[in-house]
C-alpha cells in the first residue's frame, strides 16, 4: 500500500501488523443503539484481536491509478466546468462576454467570486481579442489553480516521538468524522502503528457504535462510555491509557452539534483543557473535517470551528457526491489552512494526501 503520511525517520521502526478489513459503513450511521446508563460510569476499553495471518484484504486499493480514480471522483464538478468551457470558447475571440459567462462559470463551480475575477482579469491579460481554445483556458486555469492550493497541500505529519501523537478532529454532524477516523486508524495500522481510539461524541449512541465497528476491524483500542457521558472526562481517560500503553496515535472523536453552538463550543474548549492536564503540547494535530457538497456553506463551518479551538488542518470529504469541487480552491484562497487529505469515495484507500496539481488537473478534465 502507498505510505501516504509523510513521517520522521526513527529508528528500528516496528513491523506492519496485519489487519483485517473493516466492514462496509454509511458515514456517520450505525443500526445499533447503546444504551443509556450514568453519565459517570467508568470508561470501557475494547479491542478486537489481531489475526496471526494477514487475509486477503476486500478493500485493498484498486489497480487504477490514485489520478484515475481522483478523476472519478471529481466527474461531477469536471463536467460542470468542462462542458461550460467547451461551450464558451468553441472558434471565438477572447472578448468581454466571453469573460463574464467564463467568471459565472467559475464562481458556479464554488470557487469563490474573488478567485474567479483574479482568474478571468489574468487570462484577459494575455489574450484579450485573440482566439483562444477550451484546451488553453483549461490548461491556463489549472496552472493557476495550482498556485493557489500547492501552499496548502501539506502531509500530515505523525511525530514518532510523542506517544502518542493524539489527533483531535471536530466538525459539523454528518461530515464524516467517525468515517474518516476509521479510514486514518486503518491506514495508521497498515503502517505497523499502534492507534487507540476515543469515543468523544458520547451525545450519538450510532457513532459511538460505529467507532466501536472501526475499532473491531481494524484491531484498535476504543475508549468509550454510556451516551450523555462527559465527553471531556473521556478524553482525559484515553488519552491517560494511550499514553500508558505507549500509543503511536491517540485519534479522538468528537461531537458537532452546532444547533447548540454556545454548549459545544464550551464542550471543545474543555476537550482541549482536559487533554492538556495530561500533555501541555496536546492536541497534536486538530482536523476539521467539511463535507464538501455543503459547497460554499464550508467557509462558515471553518469560521464557527475557528473560534472555538485552533485548527490546523482540513480533511475534504465527499468530493465525490457534488459539482461543488472547487470549493476546495476558495477555501485555500480565504483560509490557508493545510489541506491534509481529500476524500473521493466510501473505500478505506478512498482518503488520500491532497495533491495540488493532481487535483487542479482533474479538475478542470486534463489528464
Amino acid at each position: 500500500m502507498l505510505n501516504w503520511f509523510k513521517k520522521k525517520p526513527t529508528p528500528d521502526a516496528p513491523a506492519p501488523q496485519p489487519v483485517p478489513p473493516p466492514a462496509p459503513l454509511v458515514a456517520d450511521e450505525v443500526a445499533v443503539a447503546a444504551p443509556v446508563e450514568a453519565v459517570d460510569a467508568d470508561p470501557v476499553v475494547e479491542a478486537a484481536p489481531v489475526p496471526a495471518v494477514i487475509p486477503e484484504l476486500e478493500d485493498k486499493p484498486e489497480k487504477k491509478s490514485w489520478f484515475s480514480r481522483l478523476k472519478d471522483g471529481l466527474s461531477k464538478s469536471t463536467s460542470r466546468l468542462t462542458e461550460g468551457i467547451t461551450g464558451i470558447f468553441t472558434k471565438k475571440k477572447l472578448d468581454d462576454e466571453a469573460l463574464e459567462e467564463l467568471e459565472e462559470l467559475l464562481i458556479r463551480a464554488d470557487l469563490g467570486p474573488v478567485t474567479a475575477a483574479r482568474l478571468t482579469a489574468g487570462l484577459a491579460k494575455t489574450r484579450f481579442g485573440k482566439e483562444v481554445s477550451a484546451e488553453e483556458v483549461k490548461d491556463y486555469l489549472a496552472t493557476e489553480l495550482q498556485k493557489i492550493v500547492e501552499p496548502v497541500a501539506q502531509p500530515l505529519v505523525i511525530d514518532p516521538s510523542k506517544k502518542p501523537h493524539i489527533i483531535l478532529l471536530v466538525g459539523v454532524n454528518g461530515t464524516g468524522k467517525t468515517t474518516t477516523i476509521g479510514k486514518l486508524a486503518r491506514q495508521f495500522r497498515d503502517e505497523g502503528k499502534t492507534v487507540w481510539l476515543a469515543a468523544g461524541d458520547t451525545f450519538r449512541a450510532a457513532a459511538v457504535a460505529q467507532l466501536k465497528v472501526w475499532g473491531e476491524r481494524t484491531g484498535c483500542p476504543v475508549v468509550s462510555r454510556d451516551t450523555g457521558a462527559d465527553a471531556a472526562g473521556l478524553a482525559y481517560d484515553a488519552v491517560e491509557q494511550a499514553t500508558k500503553a505507549g500509543a503511536d496515535v491517540l485519534l479522538i472523536d468528537t461531537a458537532g452539534r452546532l444547533q447548540n453552538k454556545a454548549g459545544l463550543m464550551e464542550e471543545l474548549r474543555k476537550i482541549v483543557r482536559v487533554i492538556k492536564k495530561l500533555n501541555p503540547e496536546a492536541p497534536h494535530t486538530t482536523l476539521l473535517t467539511l463535507d464538501a457538497t455543503t459547497g460554499q456553506n464550508a467557509h462558515s463551518q471553518i469560521e464557527v470551528f475557528k473560534d472555538m479551538v485552533a485548527i490546523n488542518g482540513l480533511v475534504l470529504t465527499k468530493l465525490d457526491g457534488s459539482a461543488r469541487g472547487g470549493v476546495l480552491v476558495a477555501l485555500a484562497e480565504k483560509f490557508k489552512l493545510p489541506v491534509h487529505a481529500i476524500g473521493v469515495g466510501e473505500g478505506v484507500y478512498d482518503l488520500r494526501p491532497f495533491e495540488a496539481r493532481g487535483f487542479t488537473r482533474a479538475l478542470v478534465g486534463l489528464e
